[in-house]
């Protein structure tokens, strides 16, 4: 009888090791690291059915050129959610492997039990719930007002009991949820580790590109608010999706990490309601609720989301600080950048705010992760320090370098015509993102430096 054989890995972040050790030199964490044994032969040759990782399985194998390859579209086919298949690039391909993460409570199961629920009526669909019973997976459609009755469901946490279901019912979509608690045979750790929810992962993603399913798995968040396991599962997955949103919030932001048949860093918008996640058509209108008389360190600016604009609302707060070393804090932004800038505002704009706690919110919970919001910042910094207002018809965007000159940002155009359609009256751009022709309604002004940028509000 053959000799089993085992490896070492890390249940953090998935590194292997001839033998034990007490810490993993990838990651640096204590205590981490597990025996796992091998598949055995007769696993190995269970799971031959899907050898081929990229769904060549069953082909003959030859080498090709690359002129060769055919260029035909993807096919694709509706999610039934508009926001949906904007993110992920036009809407479902068939074979693809998607990845929905998300903290608990966010929205997870509901948003793919609509899905679902609605894709059922087109082609079978297949819903396995490995941490619900199957009656409360009933209950929450029931509270939904889903139609459910053509939808399968299955309860069951082995991957290969599920893959052998899944030969017989034929599904074109199919939900995991959630990977963590998925398991296969032939790997001896415990769900939820490193080793199984990579395998799991690999064999169901063998499955879905093989037979051309739609494969949606749910995967849960760590307490420092990564994903679990991110590293193990983004490199076999097509498309990595991140739901988000704070439980004082009704509205719920969805976007792509990772994404190999549309743009990355996609967003859309979604509102959790009494029936269910309720898609919003325009998400600027929401980040825009104003108030009705203009306040000191407030302004909007238009940032770049995927392949649209959104206008979202920027406030500063600027106040004297009494500790020796004044805050800094940051919410929705970098806070490594908010420094980076008032050292700039205070070389390059003669603003000194050493001895001020400065407080930045971008308002609705929207994360700016571009450069475009640095001239908006500044410029709600001075308006908070001033404790002067700037006018409820402002948008502003642009890059800020080091020496304090304004970098054009891309699609300058598309943000400033984005802007005037909601009403508003003037911009301050980089010079270069100025549109040759003039918008009707729209006083746009070019700046080159910060300096001029301060003289223009």
């Amino acid at each position: 009888m053959a000799k089993p054989k085992t490896a070492f890995v890390c249940n953090d972040c998935g590194a292997d090791y001839r033998k034990w050790q007490g810490q993993c030199n990838a990651c640096g964490a204590w205590n981490t690291i597990t025996e796992v044994r091998l598949g055995s032969d007769a696993g190995g040759a269970r799971s031959n059915r899907f050898e081929g990782y990229a769904g060549g399985a069953g082909k003959q194998k030859k080498v090709v050129s690359l002129s060769e390859v055919a260029l035909e579209e993807m096919p694709r086919f509706s999610s039934g959610s508009s926001e949906l298949d904007r993110v992920l690039g036009g809407g479902l391909v068939p074979g693809s492997a998607v990845l929905i993460g998300g903290h608990p409570g966010a929205g997870k199961s509901t948003l793919l039990l609509q899905t679902m629920c609605h894709l059922v009526a087109q082609m079978p669909a297949l819903y396995i719930t490995g941490e619900e019973s199957l009656q409360q997976v009933a209950m929450r459609a029931a509270r939904l007002g889903l139609k459910a009755d053509q939808l399968q469901m299955l309860s069951e946490t082995s991957v290969e009991t599920i893959c052998d279901l899944a030969n017989e019912l034929q599904p074109k979509v199919m939900v995991i949820d959630s990977i963590q608690v998925m398991h296969v045979t032939d790997v001896q750790s415990a769900p939820g580790s490193v080793s199984q929810v990579r395998e799991s992962a690999a064999f169901l993603t063998r499955y879905a590109k093989q037979t051309g399913t739609v494969l949606f798995l749910v995967g849960h968040v760590t307490k420092d608010g990564s994903l679990a396991g991110p590293k193990v599962l983004e490199h076999m997955i097509d498309c990595s999706l991140q739901l988000e949103g704070s439980s004082d919030s009704r509205f719920r932001t969805l976007r792509s990490h990772k994404n190999r048949f549309g743009a990355v860093n996609e967003l859309g918008v979604f509102a959790m309601l009494e029936n269910g996640l309720k898609e919003v058509k325009n998400p600027s209108s929401i980040f825009l609720s104003r108030g009705s008389e203009p306040s000191p360190g407030s302004v909007v600016m238009v940032v770049w989301e995927g392949t649209r604009p959104l206008l979202v609302e920027l406030q500063a707060l600027v106040d004297t600080s009494h500790l020796s070393n004044p805050r800094r804090v940051a919410v929705g932004m970098d806070q490594n950048r908010l420094a980076m800038l008032l050292a700039v505002l205070n070389r390059h704009g003669g603003l000194m705010t050493g001895d001020q706690d400065v407080f930045v919110n971008v308002v609705g919970g929207v994360k700016v992760l571009e450069t475009s919001a640095d001239l908006a910042l500044l410029l709600a910094i001075v308006s908070s320090f001033r404790d002067r207002p700037l006018s409820q018809e402002l948008m502003v965007f642009g890059e800020v370098g080091l020496s304090g000159e304004i970098r054009p940002v891309p699609n300058g155009q598309e943000r400033i015509r984005e802007a005037a359609k909601h009403g508003f009256k003037r911009a301050i751009v980089p010079l270069a993102n100025v549109p040759r022709e003039p918008l009707a309604g729209m006083e746009v002004v070019g700046v080159k430096t910060l300096s001029e940028a301060l003289d223009a509000i």
